[in-house]
C-alpha cells in the first residue's frame, strides 16, 4: 500500500432494506493511522455503515476499499484476510457470559489463529494490564465484573491479537461521566499504541472530542459535514450545530410514534 492510499475508501455507497433506504450514497475516505468519528442520530445509517465495511452487510451500489482492495471483488481466502485486519469494540461490550475474561479477551487468537492456550493466556493477561486490569481479573466471569471493567475487557478482547483496523461502537454507552473518560483516554493511549486506523460511531460528543481527529457527520444516508475536531463548534452547518448542542429545536426531526 502506498503512503498516499486511504486505509478506507467508500464511494457513492447505498444501502436499503425493501423500501428503507440506510445509506443514500456515502463518501468516506480514512487515512492510514487516522481517527475517524461518525456523528448522527438514531438510524442515519452508522451501524450499517460498519457492517458494509466488514463485509457483514453487501452495499447495493458504491464501492468499499480497504488497502485499495474492492470489498466485494474478493475470494474466500481475502476475504478471511480482509477481516483479520480489524479488532471491534462492540455497543454494550457483548462478553461471552459463559467465557472467563482471559478466555475473552484471548477469542480471537484461539479461534482464528489457532494460537496455543498457554501463549493466548499470557498475551490475554498482559493486554487486560494495557487497560490497566490485574492478572486475577481473567479468571474471573463477566458478570462479576462493573461495567466499566467490562468495557475495559471489551477493548483488551479488541486489540489483542493487535489489529490495523479498529473500530468503536458506541464505546462509552452506560457508563457514567468519569469511566466514560477513563474509557476514552484508554482508547487513545492504545490505539496510539498499536498504530493503528479507527473508525468510530458514538451520540457523545465529549467521547468525539477525545478520541477522533476528524469528525463526520451522517444524517439521512450521507456525510454532510466533515472536518478536523476543533472545527466543530463553528461548522456553519444547522445540523450539526442542533446535533452538538442537543437542541430539540432545529432541522433534524426525530420520529416519534404516536399512541
Amino acid at each position: 500500500m502506498s503512503d498516499n492510499q486511504p486505509k478506507i475508501e467508500l464511494t457513492g455507497v447505498t444501502k436499503s432494506f425493501d423500501d428503507k433506504h440506510v445509506l443514500r450514497g456515502l463518501d468516506l475516505t480514512i487515512a492510514k493511522g487516522e481517527s475517524v468519528v461518525i456523528i448522527g442520530g438514531s438510524g442515519t445509517g452508522k451501524s450499517v455503515t460498519l457492517k458494509c465495511i466488514l463485509g457483514l452487510l453487501q452495499h447495493d451500489k458504491g464501492t468499499i476499499k480497504v488497502d485499495g482492495q474492492d470489498i466485494k471483488k474478493m475470494s474466500g481466502t481475502e476475504r478471511d484476510e480482509h477481516l483479520d485486519k480489524f479488532g471491534m469494540l462492540f455497543q454494550g461490550s457483548a462478553l461471552f457470559d459463559s467465557l472467563p475474561v482471559w478466555r475473552n479477551v484471548a477469542f480471537k487468537l484461539l479461534q482464528a489463529h489457532h494460537m496455543p492456550h498457554k501463549e493466548a493466556r499470557e498475551r490475554a493477561i498482559a493486554t487486560l494490564a494495557s487497560v490497566g486490569l490485574s492478572p486475577a481479573v481473567g479468571d474471573l466471569y463477566p458478570a462479576e465484573l462493573s461495567g466499566g471493567m467490562q468495557k475495559r475487557v471489551a477493548l483488551a478482547r479488541a486489540i489483542a491479537a493487535k489489529p490495523e483496523i479498529i473500530f468503536f461502537d458506541e464505546p462509552t454507552t452506560g457508563l457514567d461521566p468519569i469511566m466514560a473518560d477513563v474509557i476514552n483516554e484508554l482508547i487513545v493511549k492504545c490505539v496510539h499504541e498499536l498504530g493503528a486506523t479507527t473508525l468510530s460511531i458514538t451520540h457523545d460528543m465529549a467521547s468525539a472530542r477525545k478520541i477522533a481527529d476528524r469528525i463526520a457527520m451522517l444524517h439521512e444516508g450521507r456525510i454532510i459535514w466533515q472536518g478536523p475536531k476543533r472545527d466543530i463548534d463553528h461548522s456553519g452547518n444547522p445540523y450539526v450545530d442542533q446535533f452538538i448542542h442537543g437542541r430539540a429545536e432545529g432541522p433534524i426531526r426525530m420520529q416519534v410514534r404516536r399512541f
